[in-house]
């Protein structure tokens, strides 16, 4: 069971990463669209952030996504080989 310290829960984030990363490529077998997934996933992950944090909080967070997505933070770059 998960506790609050720094490295279980940085074990927690991996683990979650891991069932939606699972989740994701059942979908995608499915034959749900990317883009369809990826909003959804957006609704839901902002929905719980505001559920437990709150309207203002979230909004306060969000707030800095613009320059976090344009300086790669979330680009993905696959190696060539």
């Amino acid at each position: 069971r998960f506790i609050g310290t720094i490295a279980d829960i940085s074990e927690q984030k991996k683990a979650a990463l891991g069932y939606l990363n699972e989740a994701w490529a059942e979908a995608r077998h499915d034959g749900v669209d990317g883009d369809c997934l990826a909003q959804a996933s957006l609704f839901a992950a902002l929905a719980e952030l505001v559920g437990t944090y709150g309207e203002d909080a979230v909004a306060k967070f969000v707030e800095g996504f613009p320059g976090r997505i344009r300086n790669g933070e979330f680009s993905v770059t696959l190696a060539r080989q």
